[in-house]
């Protein structure tokens, strides 16, 4: 495996760069897409990259309103179209190509070391090349998923207390009033779950990505066939959290009067 450049500050913060970087480039990649697909709106004809902005439109409303009334829907489209798109142009990044520096001595980047000579002589000892990673896919961070996932946590909590006060916070109490505990739990646990479940999938199959590789050519085959299925998983992995945060929020929001 490779190190990754991380920064470490005083303040306890670690920063790293790959996936800083990848974050940044998720973020332009979506922003480009939605741009270009509304630059020149037609109706009679419009262009393959509207069609296909229409149908991501399309399957997220219907995927929100499996979930929710359909009075409610419409105001989670934003939401759910960003959720996937960038997740599944972050959970892609990775597969494309990689970006690998090898070192033979220490070196700092903006005043932060980043690789020591004693970790480079570690290496070296243990027969591994001193290599930094630069570019990974932003989900295969435990810390992106979780930023997410913490996201939809306060958004889903806020929602239900704001505009299901009542209910949302009845239903700590159901079916009886001892199970307040394990209800506590089991909502803690949402997003410890979505954020699990997003990282484990995608660094598992950049790691065996880097494994394919090390076979050299006769991994070739292997790798094309790996990477074809890493794009059907990227694909599920972003649809499994947009309709999961939008199941959380429509139970925070939605009582049962309103079905």
């Amino acid at each position: 495996m490779h190190e990754f450049p991380v920064l470490h500050f005083e303040n306890g913060i670690d920063i790293d760069i790959s996936t800083f970087l990848a974050i940044i480039v998720s973020c332009v990649v979506v922003l480009v897409l939605a741009l270009l697909s509304v630059r020149n709106l037609s109706v009679d004809k419009p262009s393959k990259l509207q069609n296909f902005m229409e149908w991501v439109v399309e399957f997220v409303h219907n995927t929100i309103a499996s979930t929710m009334p359909l009075s409610k829907a419409k105001s989670y489209i934003s939401l759910g179209l960003t959720l996937i798109m960038f997740i599944f142009v972050s959970n892609l990044l990775g597969l494309p190509f990689g970006i690998v520096t090898d070192h033979t001595q220490g070196f700092t980047l903006f005043g932060q070391q980043v690789l020591t000579d004693a970790r480079i002589h570690e290496l070296e000892e243990a027969g591994k090349h001193a290599s930094v990673a630069w570019w990974k896919s932003p989900t295969a961070d435990l810390s992106v998923t979780s930023a997410l996932a913490l996201m939809v946590f306060v958004m889903t909590n806020t929602l239900g207390l704001t505009q299901n006060t009542k209910h949302y916070l009845k239903h700590y109490f159901e079916p009886f009033w001892f199970f307040l505990p394990l209800n506590i739990i089991k909502e803690l646990s949402k997003p410890l779950t979505l954020a699990l479940r997003l990282f484990a999938n995608i660094f598992a199959g950049e790691v065996l990505i880097s494994t394919i590789m090390m076979l050299g050519v006769v991994g070739i085959p292997l790798l094309a066939v790996w990477q074809g299925f890493s794009i059907f998983v990227g694909a599920i992995q972003a649809f499994l959290f947009t309709i999961l945060t939008m199941v959380y929020i429509s139970q925070a929001t939605v009582h049962h009067e309103d079905h």
